[in-house]
């Protein structure tokens, strides 16, 4: 990755490529589906990772931002968007994911990337960059940090894998709305975007475009207490933004300010009046990410 990719101006009009990539699973091969935006001759990569129940189009701002610097490749995590559904759901687990990554950037062939990840993108990003020898340089972390609260898993759970089929579009939205809330103030344009790439038509109506089997870990497991990766997090090595949302369950204002005394003193962004987690579609919230991956020396690593 060069110190500081070079805008190329025409990149940015250019459509996304759908594209996918074969992955190993505990229980045999899926394919993983993504979009590439930009120079595919780029060797500058940008990886933008989604949240549990998410894909890949929630970076299409972000992408079309970037995409005169990078390459930037935004995966549907297996059971999400796009990508293949796993017949053993309780393979639906960070590990699985990690690897998928791996898998992904040796198909991309370059040794090093830049990673956006939100909620578990982040935290795939996080584990992935705590790892010797990794290929990642720059992390930005998006509202998840190496404590992930109790009462924001026990939240998630009551409604992952649970939609029902919607009888039309309209009553879609509302549930995205709905369910979507702590993303805070949205124009009626973007949360008819997020619908748009959150659900298909089936018999019947409209489904969300994801496995419900991705709540059956969550389901089967109940956590009575905050998950801690401190160790993991301490490990991590590449210079790290953090983007919090102001009024996020997921991550404390206090596991946020620990984070930049630790491990690799992420530097701290907060988006008032917003939960878990910011959209990262308008430019209020784009600008402090795209200037932390573009400042000089970003491809350098290290602390």
């Amino acid at each position: 990755m060069s110190p500081n990719p070079a805008p190329r101006p025409s990149a940015s009009d250019t459509p996304p490529r759908r594209r996918s990539v074969q992955c190993a699973g505990p229980h045999g091969l899926h394919r993983m589906s993504y979009l590439e935006w930009g120079d595919a001759d780029n060797p500058d990569v940008l990886v933008c990772v989604h949240g549990l129940t998410r894909n890949g189009r929630d970076f299409d701002e972000l992408a079309r931002a970037m995409a005169p610097h990078y390459r930037v490749v935004c995966p549907d995590v297996v059971g999400r968007g796009l990508s293949s559904w796993l017949p053993v759901k309780t393979d639906y687990q960070l590990p699985t994911y990690v690897a998928d990554m791996i898998t992904l950037i040796a198909r991309l062939d370059v040794d090093s990337v830049h990673w956006v990840g939100t909620s578990m993108g982040g935290l795939i990003g996080m584990l992935i960059a705590s790892i010797p020898d990794n290929p990642i340089r720059r992390l930005v972390l998006n509202d998840v940090g190496p404590v992930v609260t109790a009462a924001s898993l026990a939240r998630i759970g009551q409604y992952v894998g649970m939609a029902p089929v919607f009888p039309h579009f309209e009553a879609a939205e509302a549930y995205i709305r709905a369910v979507s809330a702590p993303f805070g103030h949205l124009s009626d344009a973007q949360w008819r975007q997020l619908t748009e790439s959150s659900v298909k038509a089936v018999d019947g109506g409209w489904a969300m475009r994801y496995d419900p089997g991705i709540g059956e870990p969550f389901r089967q497991t109940p956590l009575l207490e905050d998950v801690s990766l401190w160790p993991i997090y301490d490990a991590i090595g590449c210079p790290t933004l953090l983007v919090r949302g102001a009024e996020s369950d997921l991550l404390t204002r206090e596991t946020a300010d620990e984070m930049g005394r630790r491990g690799p003193r992420a530097r701290l962004v907060e988006v008032p009046g917003v939960g878990h987690a910011p959209t990262l579609m308008d430019a209020g919230q784009i600008a402090p990410v795209r200037d932390f991956l573009l400042a000089a020396g970003a491809a350098g690593g290290g602390r």
